[in-house]
């Protein structure tokens, strides 16, 4: 599994999306995160810490759902940006002359290697030029027996407009998405244990070629490192008006134009490492007292 998947991101325009990307959560960003939290009911652990990962975009109304859902868990909300934290601190970090009654606390910063016992990142994998390298920062974050839930678009998101651009014969109308077999394989490549990978596909309509662009710009940009060399002039825009005008209406949606939008879900567990075994190993007292303990653990279960 190569750790460039998705292969068609350009890294130097995801690094200036992330800097200028609207300090905001877009309206989907905020449904896809209320639909994961809704399957935090099937999750039998309840983490006493958690880590928000990039919730200014990813939705700062679906924080305060999993907020409410874990009222006692310390919670750390991780920005790196500067506008986004910004946001950030002004939305959830209390004054010092505020005092925490009883309730979670919340600060901006990375937590500590093996801080928090649940990780939440909402929409933020597919915009990641080395995905791998965020999965292990994941790793990193969580305790031992810690999970992770996240959520991305999958590869058939907008595949009405990419077949437009192709047959248009202009370049393509975005980078590629990952499909949720590989974000199995690469949690797993990551360290992770007992991947679950989910998907769902929703369309949404509009009403004009020009409230579904702006949709399209609220939730990213494109990212492929073929796209349009440069700016376009008013002409093309119409051009492509009338082409989204012309071809993504569908009577099934009473005459509007349709886009789909794949949504992939996954979550996995933190294993205990491994004792590396070679020929001749050494294990502690401590290390073999943990592992008896944890064999007598997984066979109560």
């Amino acid at each position: 599994m190569s750790e460039n998947l998705p292969p068609t991101i350009d890294p130097m325009a995801a690094a200036r999306w992330q800097l200028a990307a609207p300090a905001q959560s877009p309206w989907l960003h905020e449904e896809v995160g209320r639909r994961m939290e809704d399957r935090l009911q099937w999750i039998c652990r309840t983490p006493k810490t958690w880590c928000d990962w990039q919730p200014v975009r990813g939705g700062m109304q679906a924080h305060t759902l999993v907020a409410q859902r874990y009222p006692q868990a310390q919670c750390h909300v991780v920005e790196v940006a500067p506008r986004m934290q910004a946001v950030a601190q002004a939305q959830w970090a209390k004054p010092w002359w505020k005092p925490n009654w009883g309730g979670a606390k919340t600060w901006v910063e990375m937590p500590a290697k093996g801080a928090v016992e649940m990780l939440w990142a909402n929409m933020a994998l597919h915009h990641q030029a080395q995905p791998m390298r965020m999965l292990q920062a994941w790793h990193d974050a969580l305790a031992v027996d810690g999970f992770v839930m996240f959520s991305c678009f999958g590869p058939d998101t907008a595949k009405e407009l990419r077949q437009l651009y192709a047959q248009m014969g202009w370049p393509a109308a975005g980078h590629s998405y990952t499909d949720m077999h590989d974000w199995g394989d690469m949690l797993v490549q990551a360290g992770f244990a007992e991947p679950v990978m989910d998907m769902e596909t929703i369309t949404l309509t509009f009403a004009t070629p020009e409230r579904l662009l702006q949709e399209l710009r609220e939730l990213g940009c494109n990212l492929h490192p073929q796209r349009f060399a440069g700016l376009r002039g008013k002409a093309w825009l119409n051009a492509l008006h009338r082409a989204i005008d012309q071809h993504l209406r569908v009577d099934s949606s009473e005459g509007q134009i349709a886009l789909t939008f794949e949504l992939v879900y996954g979550h996995a567990f933190k294993p205990a490492p491994r004792v590396a075994v070679e020929r001749e190993s050494a294990v502690s007292l401590e290390q073999m007292r943990s592992m008896l303990q944890k064999g007598r653990e997984q066979g109560l279960r």
